[in-house]
């Protein structure tokens, strides 16, 4: 619900604030736009000049009776015509160029500011907000921005000066004619601040409903294995066609608005062209007006209400523009809970020495995954951490990687308190390897590299040959330059974690952390990862969470969690002595294992547990 109940606070049609932000993204390029609102200025100059020559032409020659005359002035004038609708091209075109390319370079900017504000927010701000959503913030909102930048802040001038031109062209040339074609400007002006108002009620419900229409689409595609596996089809077509019928009613309520406001200008247009051949005609008979200033003002009241007959698109961009704007710079504001020091201590090259020293730590204030945690690894140590379903496992490892910043307590390495350090210099000495490895698109070399051109691809083979990934990657069609889908669908779970450990060993980080590795994948490939674990380790300070207890054996120190306090901690023939927690978690895991072997055939799952 919370992804098209965003779309419904739209806000104000315009609203000042926001303007100033925007407006400050365009301040740089001030010369560029201020030589477009010129061009734009002459170009509607060559505009109204077009129809000023046709009323020379009629008056000045083609009432003369000397037509050898005439023709020589109309000549002159047809050049002048001529040379007048060339420049006018030439200017627009130019102008145009020149307004999308700094509108480009507008956007651009804000792309990359916001994409680089995304970067530096904490984990937290993405676990509550959806990546659809955030990607509609970088890609279709910053381009609603750019149809404003261009369609609106400077073609506004040209409407401006459209409107201003013509009624100093009247004015100017026969002022009683001119408050005829004016008389009814205030009556559009009313209409069109009612429209406005109907406008914005209906555009803004077309948008709900559509919004509603989307989140319904993506959530039921997603979950097309429940909904056929249940044979909902018919309940779901149900309520999709109850959404795709609101939205179509909505869409006629706009339309209806839209089919109204345009017929009415063309009708208020035609009622002013109507006045001016009454009065004009009556002025004409009576001498005190020519034909051609006749022609002239009726095709500048025409003229006059083309800007008005493009407000409802404008108003539709700005509309858009500002329900953008406001959340993009919402993001944009939103501050980053991870903030380096303002004078971080170097690091320097780190051991491995990590201590968390009386640690408590809750992701919803009061309500503490931490309690009073307390331990110490030594450098090249391998610590594992063993526990229910959220007694903190995963919390050790986010502190670490500071990924989330303790409420009391200090976490350090090598001595330092992680919050004294820069950010970018810590994780660099830390590889973290989780149960669900990310891909990106691309290929082989280029996931395990990380786009890091220190790493040469001699070093990327020998990380891949030293945890055993070189033997399928050398299977595959292309080698190292076997393309990648994304997230890598088209490698097994078992490729990907082996792809993991290359990319962590082609770093070489001093701290390993893996986060159920090992979780997901077979008995047989888990065998070729635990051979790749245990040249990884080599001289490492290793952290692992587990569920599988039977790849923890080997650690030095095995820390048992339970409700967010440390319970047992020992080596696993200490805690296995005890009989405490640990004890009945690893004969929970025998015992199922055993179940699992000597069940019947028919029935038999495949052992995901080897024994103890």
């Amino acid at each position: 619900m919370a992804d098209f109940r965003e779309e419904e606070a739209l806000g104000k049609v315009y609203d000042a604030r926001l303007m100033a932000r925007l407006l400050s993204y365009a301040r740089p390029h001030w010369k560029a736009l201020l030589v477009c609102i010129a061009m734009l200025g002459v170009a509607v100059s060559l505009d109204l000049l077009v129809p000023k020559l046709v009323q020379v032409a009629i008056d000045d020659y083609l009432v003369l009776g000397d037509a050898p005359a005439a023709a020589v002035g109309l000549n002159r004038l047809a050049f002048w015509l001529i040379a007048a609708l060339v420049a006018n091209f030439f200017v627009s075109y130019g102008e145009v160029l020149l307004l999308q390319f700094t509108g480009q370079k507008i956007i651009y900017a804000i792309r990359k500011d916001l994409f680089g504000h995304l970067q530096r927010l904490h984990l937290q701000f993405f676990d509550r907000n959806p990546a659809g959503r955030l990607v509609t913030r970088v890609t279709n909102d910053t381009e609603t921005l750019s149809e404003m930048y261009t369609s609106v802040l400077v073609n506004l001038f040209r409407d401006v000066f459209t409107l201003v031109g013509v009624a100093v062209v009247m004015v100017r040339t026969h002022p009683r004619l001119a408050a005829v074609s004016l008389a009814l400007i205030p009556l559009v002006a009313y209409y069109t601040r009612f429209f406005a108002a109907k406008a914005r009620d209906a555009w803004r419900e077309v948008r709900v409903r559509l919004a509603r229409i989307n989140a319904f689409v993506s959530e039921h595609v997603s979950g097309m294995r429940v909904v056929q596996l249940f044979a909902r089809e018919a309940q779901t077509f149900a309520e999709f066609k109850r959404e795709n019928d609101e939205y179509n009613r909505a869409s006629w309520r706009q339309l209806m608005v839209w089919a109204v406001f345009r017929p009415v200008l063309d009708l208020l247009a035609s009622v002013t062209i109507a006045l001016v051949l009454w009065y004009g005609g009556l002025q004409a008979l009576g001498g005190g007006l020519t034909p051609g200033v006749l022609l002239l003002f009726v095709t500048l009241s025409r003229r006059f209400f083309e800007p008005l007959m493009q407000l409802a698109e404008k108003f539709n961009i700005l509309q858009s523009a500002m329900a953008s704007a406001e959340r993009i710079f919402m993001l944009m504001d939103t501050p980053p809970a991870i903030v380096d020091p303002p004078d971080p201590k170097p690091l320097g090259r780190v051991t491995g020495a990590v201590e968390f020293r009386n640690v408590w730590f809750a992701y919803n204030e009061g309500d503490w995954v931490l309690k009073d945690v307390s331990f110490r690894a030594e450098p090249g140590q391998t610590i594992a951490f063993v526990g229910h379903t959220g007694a903190g496992k995963s919390s050790i490892i986010n502190l670490l990687c500071r990924f989330y910043d303790v409420q009391k307590g200090q976490v350090l390495v090598d001595g330092l308190d992680v919050r004294e350090v820069a950010t970018a210099e810590l994780r660099r000495s830390i590889g973290l390897m989780a149960q669900d490895v990310f891909l990106f698109s691309g290929d082989i070399r280029s996931n395990i590299r990380l786009g890091n051109t220190e790493i040469s691809d001699e070093r990327v083979r020998e990380a891949a040959r030293i945890v055993g990934a070189d033997e399928f990657i050398r299977e595959l069609r292309n080698g190292y330059d076997e393309p990648v889908a994304e997230r890598g669908a088209t490698l097994s779970a078992g490729q990907r974690q082996l792809l993991s450990f290359a990319r962590a060993l082609a770093f070489d980080p001093p701290i390993l952390v893996l986060d159920e590795a090992t979780a997901s994948i077979d008995s047989e490939t888990e065998a070729l990862i635990q051979k790749a674990l245990r040249e990884l380790t080599k001289g490492r300070t290793t952290f692992i969470v587990a569920h599988r207890l039977s790849t923890i054996q080997h650690a030095d120190q095995i820390i048992v969690l339970h409700k967010g306090r440390i319970h047992e901690q020992g080596t696993h023939e200490e805690l296995l002595a005890r009989q405490g927690l640990y004890y009945k978690l690893w004969r929970l895991q025998f015992e199922e294992h055993l179940e699992e072997r000597d069940a019947p055939t028919e029935t038999l799952m495949p052992a995901t547990h080897p024994s103890a």
